[in-house]
């Protein structure tokens, strides 16, 4: 049986249940404070004071604040992994578009949910940090390789046009549908709803999955 990773302080050390208590109210009020702030103005005095704490202890467990969002960037994958399931069976089957809109809906609340952190996610990739980088193509890719796999079967059974790169294609839609999540609500008062959304992009992921039009 494996066993649970071990978190660790700075200087190497595992932390014990008081840090570990410690270390997630730091991450905690982090991610508060993005919401409002902005990573470019939160400061480590800012996030220590929301815990009642000193900087002197937010540096026994992060070297900066973006190695704070790091940390909480990288446990955002495990929430994707209801939306993975989606993909784990064919979508030839009736309810393939269904699960096509379940995975636009999931993936759009996703985003909601944590927002902040995604955003500075995906600036500090995009401004060329390695680590933020990796860790947005990790995630994304439990949904892209899955994407892509349901292409290339369709492609196999001749539903899918032969020129189409299945992992092209997979990336393509897999980027659709963040950038769609990312900015749907700047869409909204321009008479896009959410559930306009859900249903197009739903739609456009369906039929390039599968080649069907329904």
């Amino acid at each position: 049986m494996s066993s649970e990773p071990v978190t660790l302080a700075i200087d190497g050390r595992p932390l014990g249940r008081r840090a570990q208590a410690t270390r997630e109210r730091l991450l905690d009020a982090t991610r508060e404070l993005l919401a409002s702030q902005g990573i470019r103005d939160l400061r480590v005095v800012d996030i220590a004071r929301h815990v009642g704490t000193s900087p002197a202890t937010f540096y026994q467990y992060f070297r900066d604040v973006e190695e704070a969002v790091l940390a909480l960037a990288e446990r955002l994958e495990d929430e994707l992994h209801p939306l993975t399931d989606l993909l784990d069976t064919p979508w030839t089957a009736k309810n393939g578009l269904d699960n096509a809109r379940s995975l636009v809906d999931g993936f759009i609340s996703f985003w909601d949910e944590h927002r902040a952190v995604l955003r500075v996610r995906n600036l500090a990739a995009e401004e060329g940090d390695q680590r933020f980088r990796q860790v947005r193509v990790h995630a994304l890719s439990s949904i892209t390789d899955r994407v892509c796999d349901q292409i290339a079967a369709n492609q196999k059974a001749g539903r899918v046009d032969p020129d189409v790169a299945p992992y092209a294609a997979a990336a393509g839609l897999v980027a659709m549908m963040e950038r769609m999540a990312a900015y749907h609500l700047d869409l909204e008062p321009r008479g896009t709803t959410r559930e306009d959304i859900v249903e197009t992009v739903g739609r456009i992921i369906h039929q390039t999955v599968t080649g069907r039009r329904k």
